[in-house]
């Protein structure tokens, strides 16, 4: 409890309670400031709650804060018993139930802040009945449905938008990377262009070479279409081999299968269907409806306490054991009659009793089995989804084992061949090695032998001009056969280009028209977006200052207007005060004795008085009670001793009495010994 209380302080003294509060100063809160300090912190969250309490009645608070507190679904601490002293303290402001109160508000404010606020437009209004039977009040009420459903998916989208992390500031940042990006390609573009102008003809070769990328383009997107529709076939191709297979199996069956055992089926599923139509579910329908009755019943009477319940138990034990005994008393009268068909009966009731739990397990099984099948569709969708293959049937998957021994066998023959390939390629590479050192010693030899000749360099320098001029001569091969290739693509391209012009010539036209239009537009929205953005920090730095100035001003006013109100208060109470001295001066100074008599003062003189009397009294009869205490002390122990000397002479009285009885009947037993 004192963590709670310090943590509680703690929150209080923060924004934007500020209170100022310690340990010491919180604990002697009396109950109406507790009421206060609760009603703001509702106020902090839900701000219709923000209420000076002594302006409305208690009744009134407890109900506003009980309903709050409902919306943001606070528990009270024990069970259903605990909630009537709940609401009873809520109303007295009782510690022990403000305090916990506080402290679960306290811990989790934004989010009841937020719960709070979907209150306010999710919480349904309800609607009898009789009302939704007129239309425009059952239109009116699907309107609101609606709109609270749309509610409900604005704020989940705003949730995701905010759990995603876009803010503004970061779309801002990314605007001015992209625009950078923008005006740092368009200086590229411009360079590019410079240097394609120098070239010949280099609108023509631009344009060429547009169109080869968009044939490029349309030949990828063909090839594209021509594997969706690969794949399309394949999947078709796999169904109809499915169906077929289906169809096989369904024939299979049909054949073998007779029109006796067709009808038997039938007749067998008729009947479980009818025992469930006509016995089974009239029956769970009758106890469905029974149990609904009695459960309408309960919900109808009023609340029972622990002993209403314990009296409804031993009555329906009492009840039970009276029906056990007629029934055993039914047994007993009608045993020797139906004792011949008693058997029967047993049988007849556990065959009955079987019927019903085959019947069941019939059903559930009936039940899992369309479970199985809703799911063997759901994960067949689902791996079409993700463009697998479907589930095989038994020949597909015997084929689908063939392929994958095929295809084991062909693995490991080539991871033979790729172990051959490899040892090879390791004898390769030391071969390799081995002339590499070899060609190295020669080279050293021959410069060498180029420096003693005054040579140096000669062979490097030889080898690199035939490989020069091996590599040019493949060059203007390729070159050749290039710029060959070229101009018949050229041609082509000068032929489709041509036929495009004359079909795109009044396109371009508009087109040159819509983008002076689009650059104007451009222009006029970036003007107007810079003005709009200049305008929009100016005002919400103008805001932000009002906000502040306005906050600090109700803070003021509401400090100002609850001191006024103590002020009034502290006045009235001044006044009534002070009216009541005047009365008392009044009736003091006045001549009559009836007025002196009403006031308060000679009251108070006549109480003391009488007071004193009554001491006096009571003093005599202390020292009379003195006086005699000593005799009647011992006036009292001779009555004790007189008490004991009666109960002892009593004792020996009724010890006479029993042995003269028994004499008496010892006397009597003789005689009558005697007398035989």
């Amino acid at each position: 409890m004192g963590d709670q209380i310090q943590f509680i302080v703690e929150k209080l003294n923060q924004e934007p309670f500020r209170k100022n509060y310690n340990l010491i100063s919180f604990d002697s809160l009396e109950s109406l400031q507790l009421l206060q300090l609760l009603s703001d912190v509702l106020g902090e969250i839900d701000p219709k709650h923000v209420v000076d309490i002594r302006e409305e009645l208690p009744e009134q608070t407890a109900k506003r804060m009980l309903n709050l507190l409902g919306i943001l679904k606070y528990k009270p601490p024990g069970g259903l018993s605990d909630l009537s002293a709940f609401r009873q303290g809520l109303v007295t402001g009782s510690k022990p139930v403000i305090h916990p109160v506080l402290y679960w508000l306290l811990q989790r404010t934004n989010e009841l802040k937020k719960r709070a606020y979907l209150a306010r437009f999710l919480v349904k209004l309800e609607v009898p009945a009789e009302f939704l039977q007129d239309d425009t009040v059952a239109e009116f009420n699907k309107q609101y449905e609606e709109l609270m459903e749309a509610f409900k998916n604005l704020h989940k989208e705003h949730e995701q938008l905010k759990i995603s992390g876009l803010s503004t500031a970061e779309i801002r940042r990314d605007i001015s990377a992209m625009e950078e990006e923008k005006d740092q390609l368009s200086k590229r573009v411009e360079r590019l262009k410079k240097r394609v102008e120098t070239v010949q003809n280099h609108q023509r070769m631009l344009e060429i070479a547009r169109q080869l990328r968009l044939e490029k383009e349309r030949e990828e997107s063909l090839a594209q279409q021509k594997q969706e529709q690969k794949s399309q076939l394949f999947h078709a191709e796999q169904r109809l081999q499915r169906a077929q297979v289906q169809l096989k199996e369904m024939q299979h069956v049909v054949a073998d299968s007779k029109p006796e055992s067709l009808m038997k089926k039938l007749e067998e599923e008729i009947n479980f269907n009818s025992y469930l139509v006509t016995e089974k579910i009239p029956r769970e329908m009758e106890s469905k409806k029974t149990s609904v009755y009695f459960l309408q019943k309960v919900a109808a009477e009023p609340a029972m306490t622990q002993a209403d319940l314990t009296a409804l138990e031993s009555e329906i034990n009492e009840v039970n054991a009276q029906m056990n005994q007629l029934i055993e008393k039914r047994m007993l009268k009608y045993e020797t009659a139906d004792s011949k068909f008693s058997m029967y009966r047993q049988q007849a009731s556990i065959i009955s009793r079987k019927k019903e739990a085959k019947a069941e397990e019939l059903q559930a099984a009936k039940e899992e089995m369309s479970n199985l099948e809703r799911q063997m569709e759901q994960k067949s969708s689902q791996a079409h989804e993700l463009e697998g293959s479907e589930v095989l049937t038994e020949d597909e998957f015997k084929q689908y084992v063939n392929k994958l021994r095929s295809k084991n066998t062909f693995y490991k023959k080539k991871r033979l061949e790729i172990a051959e390939i490899t040892a090879e390629y390791g004898i390769l590479q030391r071969t390799e090695e081995l002339l590499r050192q070899r060609h190295e010693n020669i080279q050293q030899q021959l410069q060498a032998i180029e420096e003693k000749k005054g040579i140096s360099g000669y062979s490097y320098t030889q080898e690199e001009l035939e490989r020069v001029s091996a590599v040019k001569s493949e060059m203007d091969e390729v070159k050749g056969q290039t710029l060959d290739n070229m101009s018949e693509m050229v041609k082509k391209l000068n032929a489709m280009v041509a036929e495009k012009k004359a079909s795109l010539a009044p396109v371009i036209k508009e087109l040159r028209q819509l983008r002076q239009n689009c650059q104007e537009l451009t222009q006029e929205c970036d003007e107007k977006k810079i003005q709009y953005d200049s305008c929009a920090a100016g005002l919400e730095t103008n805001r932000s200052a009002l906000e502040q100035e306005v906050k600090g001003l109700l803070e003021e006013c509401a400090q100002e207007e609850s001191n006024y109100r103590y002020i009034n208060c502290m006045k009235r109470t001044l006044e009534i005060q002070l009216q009541r001295a005047k009365e008392e001066m009044k009736a003091y100074v006045s001549p009559e004795p009836q007025e002196r008599r009403r006031a308060v003062r000679e009251q108070y003189t006549r109480i003391i008085l009488e007071q004193e009397n009554l001491g006096k009294k009571l003093r005599e009869k202390q020292k009379v009670v003195r006086e005699s205490h000593g005799p009647n002390m011992k006036q009292m122990k001779m009555w004790q001793d007189f008490e004991q000397l009666m109960e002892c002479k009593r004792e020996c009285f009724l010890k006479q009495q029993n042995q003269a009885a028994i004499g008496q009947v010892i006397q009597e037993g003789g005689k009558d010994r005697l007398v035989l």
